[in-house]
C-alpha cells in the first residue's frame, strides 16, 4: 500500500507523517515547490513529479487550499489519465459540498472519498480528528494511521465536507471576530482592558490568532465555501462572505508573510496586533493609538 500527499504543506506533510510512523510508503513530490515546503516533506519519499506520484499511489490524498481544490483534481485526474492508473482520491479540502461536485468531475472515472480535518498537523500535535464519507471510506479509516482519530461519518460523499463547514465556521469564525476585536480595541486605546475582561470569560491567546494570521490566504477562500453551504442550507451567505473580507485584510499584513511556525509568541499583543494588518504610514500630526505592553 503506497499513500500519495498532494501537496505536502504543513498540513500534507503531518498527514503523511502520521501514516509513515504508522509503517505505509508515503510519496510525494515538492517540484516546483517553496523551500519551506521541501523542508517539511522532508521526511517523506520525494518524487519527481505529479505524475510519478500518481502513477505510484494507491490512494492519493489531496490538501490544498480551498480555493485549490478543483485545480488539484483536474491536475490528478490529467496525470492518471497518462500514467493510465486510479488511485482512490481522498479530497481532504476545506471545501463544500457543492464544491466536491465539480471535483468529482475533475477527477473522471477515479473513486473519490469525501475526508475533513479538525485539529492541527499530525507532526505537530496529536489528537487530529479526520472524518470521511463516502462509498469507500472504510479503506481510508483502515490506513495505519498515527497520532490522529478516525471516523466515517456516511456514506456520501460531502457529508464530511459539511461537518468541516460547520466546525471552521466556529473555530475561524470565532478567530475572525477576535482580529476584528482586538484591532478595534487597540485602535481605541482599550487592548489591555479588552483582554482582561474578555479573558475571565473566555481563554485569551492573541498568539492563536497571530498564528491564524499566517493561513488568512486560505481562510479567504474557505469562508467563501462555509458562505456556499450556509447558502444551500436556506441561511444568508452574507456573514461568512463578510468574515472572508476580514481575512482577506489580514492577508496583506505583516504577519502574513510569515509561517505558522515562525510566530514569535514573546512578542508584546500589542507590537502582535498592530501586524494583523498592513504598515500604514501615519499622516503628520497623527498621533498613534495607546496598545497594550502585555
Amino acid at each position: 500500500m503506497t499513500i500519495g500527499i498532494v501537496s505536502p504543506g504543513h498540513m500534507g506533510s503531518g498527514l503523511g507523517f502520521s501514516l509513515a510512523r504508522g509503517g505505509a510508503r508515503v510519496v510525494a513530490t515538492v517540484a516546483g515547490r517553496t523551500e519551506r515546503t521541501a523542508r517539511l516533506a522532508a521526511d517523506l519519499e520525494l518524487l519527481p513529479d505529479l505524475d510519478a506520484v500518481v502513477a505510484s499511489s494507491d490512494i492519493l490524498l489531496v490538501v490544498t487550499p480551498p480555493a485549490a481544490a478543483v485545480a488539484a483534481a483536474e491536475a490528478v485526474g490529467a496525470a492518471a489519465r497518462r500514467t493510465a492508473t486510479a488511485p482512490l482520491v481522498v479530497d481532504m479540502n476545506a471545501v463544500a459540498p457543492s464544491t466536491l461536485t465539480s471535483v468529482q468531475s475533475a477527477l473522471g472515472s477515479l473513486d473519490l472519498v469525501d475526508g475533513s480535518i479538525s485539529g492541527g498537523p499530525p507532526s505537530v500535535v496529536d489528537g487530529t480528528h479526520l472524518y470521511f464519507s463516502g462509498a469507500r471510506a472504510d479503506e481510508v479509516t483502515s490506513l495505519p494511521w498515527t497520532g490522529v482519530v478516525t471516523r466515517v461519518v456516511g456514506p456520501e460523499v460531502g457529508t464530511a465536507s459539511a461537518l468541516k463547514m460547520c466546525t471552521a465556521s466556529v473555530y475561524k469564525g470565532t478567530a475572525a471576530l477576535w482580529t476584528q476585536a482586538m484591532i478595534t480595541a487597540a485602535h481605541n486605546g482599550v487592548l489591555d482592558e479588552f483582554l482582561a475582561d474578555v479573558g475571565r470569560n473566555v481563554p485569551a491567546l492573541p498568539e492563536d490568532v497571530a498564528r491564524a494570521a499566517t493561513k488568512a490566504h486560505r481562510y479567504v477562500g474557505e469562508m467563501r465555501e462555509i458562505a456556499a453551504t450556509q447558502r444551500a442550507a436556506g441561511l444568508s451567505p452574507d456573514l461568512f462572505e463578510a468574515m472572508a473580507s476580514v481575512w482577506e485584510q489580514v492577508s496583506a499584513g505583516v504577519l502574513a508573510a510569515g509561517d505558522p511556525e515562525s510566530v514569535d509568541v514573546t512578542m508584546p499583543v500589542a507590537e502582535m496586533v498592530a501586524s494583523l494588518l498592513p504598515q500604514v504610514a501615519q499622516p503628520p500630526g497623527v498621533v498613534e493609538t495607546r496598545g497594550s505592553t502585555r
